[in-house]
């Protein structure tokens, strides 16, 4: 089934993107952000809605605030709370669309904003799907971005690189032992940052199958 484009101006901020119905709908749905640089239409991204939408679980895949307030660029540290607005917002509005279970995530920043909010807000989604979090900026091992983690208690799947330069394994196992909820690593061998080939999306969604009991 095609991916539906998607647009929801009913409050503030807006959510934009594109919608996967599911193929044999569970009722459970799954929203995923994009990383700094990309956008919603970012491969992992397209991979990984159609994975999930084959299995059931309907997945809008979004464009986070700060990249439907300019097509190209970083985000502002300041704006980094309205890009949890909008995960918020897109949780919400797939509510109306999946009234199962929902999930959300996305890739190194989008996955982050995602742990954030959770730890903030831990009804808001029942599980947790997070591609390459951005544990620190590549050569600065020590500026962690794990301070909220104390406080994440939603279970949450990590999907990381072996080769990512913003965490290794070892850095992520040490990280992740902070989250008292439920966690799992799945490492993908011989994997950057972009988690380009190895059937990721594939992978992901068997793990995920499991993790979260679909």
């Amino acid at each position: 089934m095609q991916p539906e484009p998607f647009l929801d101006t009913s409050g503030e901020p807006a959510v934009r993107g594109f919608l996967h119905r599911a193929e044999g709908p569970s009722g459970d749905g799954l929203v995923l952000a994009h990383g700094a640089g990309s956008n919603c239409r970012a491969p992992l991204l397209v991979s990984a809605a159609e994975a999930f939408a084959a299995a059931g679980i309907t997945t809008l895949r979004i464009d986070l605030p700060f990249r439907q307030a300019r097509p190209h660029g970083p985000p502002f540290p300041a704006f980094a709370a309205r890009d949890r607005d909008g995960l918020r917002r897109a949780v919400k509005v797939l509510q109306g669309v999946a009234p199962g279970r929902l999930f959300l995530g996305g890739h190194s920043y989008g996955g982050r904003q995602a742990t954030m909010l959770a730890a903030a807000e831990p009804d808001l989604a029942a599980a947790l799907l997070l591609f390459s979090y951005p544990l620190h900026p590549p050569r600065r091992p020590t500026d962690l971005r794990t301070a909220h983690f104390p406080d994440l208690r939603t279970p949450s799947l990590f999907v990381h690189g072996d080769r990512d330069p913003f965490g290794s394994i070892t850095e992520m196992e040490r990280a992740i032992a902070l989250i008292p909820a439920p966690v799992h690593l799945l490492v993908v061998e011989r994997a950057g940052h972009d988690l380009k080939g190895n059937d990721v999306a594939g992978r992901a969604l068997e793990a995920f199958r499991s993790f979260a009991g679909l």
